[in-house]
């Protein structure tokens, strides 16, 4: 909002005065966090109560007078920004504001803070209790009330609602045959694949927990409907949008059934082929610019945990470097700091049917493990890790498509077994986020990190510590006529050797930078090249070679 805007606003909420969504405080250079926070409960959970957007929280305005006395609370943008971050990490669920806004009024300096209203079903806690207002005044959320949010979601799951008007002329056949097939891999060891292929589609779809005894429900028509279908889940778009930004843009929409269109979308992504060459003489390493696992992860938890019932679509933005996610509602249990680790289990899903359904068809998981697989793959894959930042409006998922800081790609490339918050860590610091000075320490400890708070950066010297020369040693590889020389000196000895011999040779001799598959693609190469230089010759078959020396 403008000045303007900012003081109609303003004049609104003084007219009305204080009740239960609005707040005024006159606030100088500093006002409590902890009771920002109560504040903050309190009146998200009032505005969801009362079937409103948002609460209020007013600094600069005087409680007795009515009038604008001004406020100096952190009158740096940044730090008085930084207050979403403080808010987020100790709400429950997960939330914050959805936004800060400052009026320069004539009589002083006024901070508005915009409080999204609780989700639906969901009442919002500070450091585990819960506030509301009584007229004027903070107070406790009482059993009435948690119970009065607690009770809006009962039988309310927007995905399992069945379409009366729909039926299985709506479903798309492709889509439906993948579900057949996913279905079949995914309950294997319960059903034979031939018996599954026998089944009646409605059959199938009942089993798969998509349809309700036969009736469409919103969950098979997002997954599985046919495009021109999509009409019977209006007003809520069902809708994933493709855009691109930089140097040229584009965009392309994407609807039903999500099932096939997830990877439709994924092969819209320009996904180059990436060439990391550290400074250090470490073999090259190619890699695709967004690995597919990822994206199709990322894409499948937008549409399993959407806020259907905003009306809102799922955004994929292409950016030069990088990708964002973006999707309806904030995170429904916990935050994404909580399943990094893989060890947390949710309790509860917005939209449990769906889940269910996308669960079955081998779309998602119900452990917690899709966050903690995409930081992992992310990191085995030198790249920076993934980033969520949280509104009261949505959630957005940044995946890096490229190297931030060439010293951090380098020092995971050359220590493999570095623990998963130490990686965290190191993330943060070449993305220059604040980290716990304990985390600090560590880092600082093992050599890791160079630089004096708060302008901390990857060491590029890890090598060269006394903790860390011989796995750099392992991870250094040798020329490609060393390992060459060993197979022509071992077929000079024993005669012939099989892939398998020529494997026991050269496997714990190559860099332990590379993983089985690069070893085995390694070799592989060695013995091609020795072959086409009129050196090596192949006795036996392409699937059990015998390796011998040409005389």
């Amino acid at each position: 909002m403008d000045q303007g805007e900012l003081t109609s606003l303003l004049s609104a909420l003084i007219s009305t005065w204080e009740n239960e969504v609005v707040e005024f405080k006159q606030a100088g250079s500093d006002y409590d966090t902890d009771k920002i926070g109560e504040y903050f409960s309190a009146l998200s959970n009032e505005a969801n109560l009362r079937g409103l957007e948002r609460g209020w929280l007013v600094f600069g305005v005087n409680n007795k007078s009515r009038s604008i006395v001004g406020s100096d609370y952190r009158r740096e943008p940044e730090r008085l920004h930084g207050l979403k971050h403080q808010i987020a990490q100790s709400a429950e669920p997960r939330s914050t504001f959805r936004d800060i806004h400052v009026l320069d009024h004539p009589d002083g300096r006024v901070v508005l803070f915009e409080i999204p209203a609780a989700p639906r079903g969901i009442p919002i806690a500070w450091k585990g209790h819960y506030y509301a207002r009584a007229g004027e005044s903070l107070t406790s959320l009482g059993l009435d009330k948690q119970d009065a949010i607690r009770q809006q979601t009962i039988d309310q799951d927007w995905t399992a609602q069945v379409v009366e008007a729909a039926s299985l002329d709506d479903l798309d056949a492709t889509a439906c045959d993948r579900a057949r097939s996913a279905f079949a891999r995914k309950h294997a060891n319960r059903f034979p694949s031939d018996e599954v292929a026998t089944w009646p589609l409605a059959t199938l779809l009942d089993r798969a927990k998509v349809t309700q005894s036969g009736s469409i429900t919103r969950t098979a028509l997002l997954l599985l409907g046919k495009p021109e279908s999509a009409y019977h889940l209006s007003p809520h778009p069902a809708q994933m949008t493709w855009k691109l930004e930089g140097p040229e843009r584009a965009y392309e929409h994407f609807g039903p059934p999500f099932l096939l269109t997830t990877t439709r979308l994924f092969q819209r992504i320009r996904n180059i082929q990436l060439r990391l060459m550290p400074d250090d003489e470490l073999v090259p390493y190619e890699v695709s610019k967004y690995d597919q696992v990822v994206i199709l992860e990322a894409l499948h938890n937008c549409i399993a945990h959407q806020d259907y019932g905003r009306k809102g679509r799922i955004l994929v933005t292409e950016y030069p470097a990088r990708l964002t996610f973006e999707n309806e509602g904030s995170f429904f249990e916990g935050g994404p700091d909580d399943y990094v680790d893989g060890t947390k289990t949710p309790r509860r899903y917005r939209n449990p049917f769906l889940v269910q359904a996308m669960t079955e068809l081998n779309m998602i998981d119900t452990m917690g493990y899709g966050i903690h697989r995409m930081f992992s793959e992310q990191r085995k894959r030198y790249f920076p890790l993934p980033d969520y930042a949280i509104s009261g409006d949505g959630v957005c998922l940044t995946i890096h498509g490229g190297v931030v800081d060439p010293a951090y790609t380098r020092l995971l490339m050359e220590n493999s077994d570095l623990a998963l918050q130490d990686v965290l860590a190191l993330d943060r610091v070449q993305k220059k986020l604040p980290i716990p000075d304990a985390a600090i320490a560590k880092l600082r400890r093992a050599n890791l990190i160079e630089g004096r708070k708060p302008n901390l950066h990857v060491s590029a010297t890890v090598a060269d510590a006394t903790s860390e020369k011989a796995k750099y040693i392992r991870t250094r590889p040798f020329d490609d006529q060393h390992y060459e020389e060993m197979i022509v000196t071992f077929l000079r000895k024993f005669g012939q050797a099989s892939r398998k011999e020529v494997n026991e040779l050269l496997w714990d001799k190559l860099s332990d930078a590379l993983d089985e598959i690069q070893k085995d693609n390694k070799i592989g190469n060695l013995l091609s090249h020795l072959r086409k230089s009129g050196r090596i010759q192949n006795d036996g078959s392409r699937t059990a070679p015998k390796w011998r020396l040409i005389d």
